[in-house]
C-alpha cells in the first residue's frame, strides 16, 4: 500500500488561523500510522521545540519548518502601497487579514521550507528571525537574496494556491511562473518541489493541479501532495470558521454571517486526512505521494537539548582564579565572611556542598552573571528585592548577595532550588524597583551585547470565560446572556474550571444549555461544542512580564526572534519560557515591583529629613514595632 507523509501542516501557533495543537498534531500522525509529520506555521517557528519533544516522545520523526512569506515585487526591505496591486482572479486581499487559500498577493507568496539536519535548523531561524527584522511589512517576508544565502539543509515546496508558483498560474501568468520556476530550481536544486493540493472546492487549485506537472516534466521536478491542514477532523471546520472571525472587526450594522455555512476558506477538507483519503484523492499523481517519503527520508534533524549555552562571564583582571568555579568560590567565601560573624565548620560545609553541586552541574557562570548585576544595581543604589522563591534556599546565593536571608536560620533546603538528581536550569527571581528595572536590563546588554539579550514570547490563550465569550460574541448570541453564564465558571485556588467539567458539576451552569426550544438547546448545545474545541487555544502573543533570556552570542544563533507588534524595533524569542530551557537558553525574571520604588521613596525621605544612613536593611526580620503595624 502506497505511504504518505503530511508535510504542510498548522498549528494554533498560525494565530487566529489555525486551530490544531502540537499534541493534536503528533497524535493524529500516530493514530495513522505515519511515521513523521512536519510543521510548517505561517511565518513563525512559535512551538518547534514543542513540537520536536512531542514528536521524539511519541516515536515520530520530527520535520521542523515553517511556511514563509517571499517578496514578489521588489526586496523585503522595501514598504512601498505600490507593492498591492490588483490580480485576476480577485483584488489583493486585506493586509490585516488571515491567510485564506484562494487569496492571492503579489506583495508576498508562501514557501514551505524543511530542516534536513541541524545547519537546516539553523538557517530556518536565520531566515525567519531575518523576515522579522528586516522585511516586516504587514507580514514577515524573506526575499530571494536570503534564500540563496541561507539554503543549505533546506528542502522547499511552493506551497499553496498562494504560493511562489501557484500564485501565477491562477493569475494566468505561465510566463512569470515558468521563470520563477527556474529561479527556485536554481536556488534548491533537487530539494525544490512542486506542491500539488486538492481541496476539491477551491478553483485556483484546479488550475494548478492543471498546470504544475507541465512545469514539473518542463524543469525535470518533482511533484509533491500536501494537504493545509489546519484543523485535526473535519468536523472541526465550522469551529475552525469561527476561530478565524474572532479577530475580525465587525460593523454594528452587518448582517450576521451564517459560520456554519459560509466558511472562509471555501471548503471543509483542510484537516488531517488519512494515508487512504491522500492516495484517493492523487490517484492520478502517485509520484507526488512518493515525494512525500523522499522528503521525509532527506529530513533527519537531530537536536541537542541536553546542553547548556551560558553567556561568558570574563573574570577580573588581577584575581587569582583560573576557572569561573574558581572565582565563584572565592566570591562565595568572602561573601560569608562579611554576612557572618561566625562561619562555622558547619557552615563552611554547607557552602561547600552547593558549589561542588554548582560545579557538577556546570552553572557557575549563571550565579556569577546573576551576582553581578544584581550588586551593581546595589550599587548604582537601585533598590533589591530580598529573594524570592526557592533560591531563598541557597547558601550560596545569600553569600554572594542575590538573596538577603540566611536560608540556615530556616532550615530551608538547597535542594528545592538546585537538584543533581533533577537536572534542570536554576531559576532565580530578582525583584527591582520598577522605575530603574529597564537600566539594569540595559547594563545586562552593555555587558554581553545588545543582540545576545531579548525578551521573552508569552501566549494569550482562550480560557473558558473567554471561548464562551468570544465564540457567543461571533455567533450572535446576546452579550448579556453570555456574560452572565461566565460568572458561574468557578475559579479554584486560582484556576479556572474546564467546560467540560462545568458542564458535568455546575448545575446552573449546564441548566442554560437545557432550557428553551428543541431548536434552541441544539443552537446552545452547538455553541458549547464549539467552545470546547477552541478552549485554551492561543489568542495572541505578548511579551513576557520580566522573562530575559541571555546568549553567548547573537539570540538568533540559538533560538528566531519576532517582532512585537505595535512595537518599534521590539523584538522577542518565539520560544517561551518553557521551550527556552529545552533550547539551552538560560532565562532571568526581571521583576519590576512599584513597592521597592515607594519604599526607596520613603528612604530618601527619612534620610534627608533627619540626616541619617538608614536602610532597609536595618529593621530586622522580627521587629515587634513592624509587625504591630500589620
Amino acid at each position: 500500500m502506497q505511504e504518505f507523509i503530511h508535510l504542510h501542516n498548522h498549528t494554533h501557533y498560525s494565530l487566529l488561523d489555525a486551530i490544531c495543537t502540537v499534541d493534536g498534531l503528533v497524535n493524529a500522525a500516530v493514530e495513522n500510522n505515519m511515521k513523521a509529520v512536519a510543521l510548517t506555521d505561517h511565518g513563525v517557528m512559535y512551538g518547534a521545540m514543542e513540537f520536536y519533544k512531542k514528536c521524539v516522545q511519541s516515536g515520530v520523526k520530527p520535520i521542523i519548518g515553517f511556511e514563509a512569506y517571499v517578496t514578489q515585487s521588489g526586496n523585503r526591505f522595501e514598504r512601498s502601497s505600490k507593492l498591492r496591486t490588483k490580480g485576476s482572479t480577485s483584488d489583493i486581499i486585506d493586509q490585516d487579514e488571515n491567510d485564506g487559500l484562494s487569496n492571492v498577493n503579489i506583495n508576498y507568496a508562501h514557501l514551505i521550507l524543511l530542516a534536513k539536519n541541524e545547519k537546516g535548523y539553523r538557517n530556518l531561524i536565520k531566515l525567519n528571525t531575518i523576515a522579522h527584522k528586516e522585511g516586516f511589512y504587514y507580514k514577515p517576508r524573506v526575499d530571494l537574496e536570503i534564500l540563496e544565502k541561507y539554503k543549505e539543509g533546506l528542502v522547499a515546496l511552493s506551497a499553496c494556491s498562494n504560493g511562489v508558483i501557484s500564485c501565477y498560474i491562477v493569475r494566468g501568468d505561465l510566463k512569470t511562473a515558468r521563470r520563477m520556476t527556474g529561479t527556485y530550481k536554481d536556488i534548491f536544486g533537487d530539494d525544490f518541489y512542486l506542491e500539488i493540493q486538492n481541496h476539491s472546492t477551491i478553483e485556483p487549485e484546479k488550475k494548478v493541479l492543471k498546470e504544475m506537472p507541465k512545469l514539473a516534466k518542463e524543469f525535470g521536478l518533482k511533484l509533491i501532495a500536501t494537504n493545509d491542514v489546519h484543523y485535526i477532523k473535519k468536523e472541526h471546520a465550522i469551529a475552525h470558521n469561527i476561530y478565524l472571525h474572532i479577530s475580525a472587526k465587525q460593523s454594528k450594522n452587518s448582517e450576521p454571517q451564517d459560520l456554519t455555512t459560509n466558511l472562509r476558506y471555501g471548503t471543509d477538507q483542510i484537516y488531517f486526512k488519512s494515508t487512504e483519503e491522500m492516495c484517493e484523492l492523487f490517484r492520478e499523481f502517485p509520484e507526488a505521494l512518493q515525494s512525500t517519503l523522499e522528503v521525509t527520508e532527506k529530513c533527519n534533524l537531530v537536536l541537542d537539548t541536553k546542553t547548556h549555552h551560558m553567556p561568558d562571564f570574563m573574570i577580573p583582571a588581577g584575581s587569582p582564579a583560573k576557572t569561573l568555579d574558581d572565582y565563584l568560590k572565592i566570591l562565595a567565601n568572602e561573601g560569608l565572611k562579611k554576612r557572618t560573624t561566625d562561619v562555622t565548620p558547619e557552615i563552611q560545609e554547607r557552602l561547600d556542598y552547593e558549589l561542588r553541586i554548582i560545579e557538577k552541574m556546570k552553572f557557575p557562570g549563571y550565579f556569577l552573571l546573576v551576582q553581578d548585576f544584581i550588586n551593581t544595581a546595589k550599587n548604582r543604589g537601585i533598590l533589591v528585592g530580598p529573594g524570592r522563591g526557592s533560591a531563598a534556599g541557597s547558601l550560596v546565593c545569600y553569600a554572594l548577595g542575590v538573596t538577603n536571608v540566611n536560608p540556615l536560620d530556616y532550615n530551608l533546603l538547597f535542594e528545592r532550588f538546585l537538584n543533581p538528581e533533577r537536572v534542570s536550569m536554576p531559576d532565580i527571581d530578582v525583584d527591582f524597583q520598577d522605575d530603574r528595572r529597564d537600566e539594569v536590563i540595559q547594563y545586562v546588554k552593555d555587558k554581553y551585547g545588545e543582540n545576545s539579550v531579548a525578551q521573552i514570547v508569552t501566549f494569550n490563550k482562550l480560557a473558558p470565560r473567554g471561548a464562551l465569550k468570544d465564540v457567543g460574541r461571533v455567533l450572535n448570541f446576546p452579550f448579556q446572556e453570555i456574560n452572565e453564564l461566565t460568572k458561574l465558571i468557578p475559579i479554584l485556588f486560582g484556576k479556572v474550571k474546564p467546560l467540560s467539567e462545568c458542564m458535568e458539576e455546575v448545575p446552573d451552569f449546564s441548566k442554560y444549555f437545557n432550557e428553551g426550544s428543541e431548536d434552541k438547546k441544539i443552537e446552545k448545545r452547538a455553541f458549547f461544542e464549539y467552545a470546547c474545541i477552541l478552549e485554551n487555544l492561543n489568542k495572541n502573543s505578548s511579551i513576557h512580564a520580566s522573562g530575559i533570556v541571555v546568549a553567548p552570542s547573537d539570540v538568533m544563533n540559538y533560538v528566531p526572534l519576532s517582532k512585537v507588534v505595535g512595537e518599534n524595533n521590539v523584538f522577542c524569542t518565539q520560544y517561551d519560557m518553557n521551550q527556552l530551557e529545552d533550547a539551552g537558553l538560560i532565562k532571568i525574571d526581571f521583576l519590576g515591583l512599584k513597592e521597592l520604588k515607594v519604599i526607596g521613596k520613603t528612604i530618601e525621605l527619612v534620610n534627608n529629613k533627619y540626616g541619617t544612613d538608614f536602610t532597609i536593611d536595618k529593621i530586622p526580620l522580627d521587629d515587634e514595632k513592624t509587625y504591630d503595624l500589620f
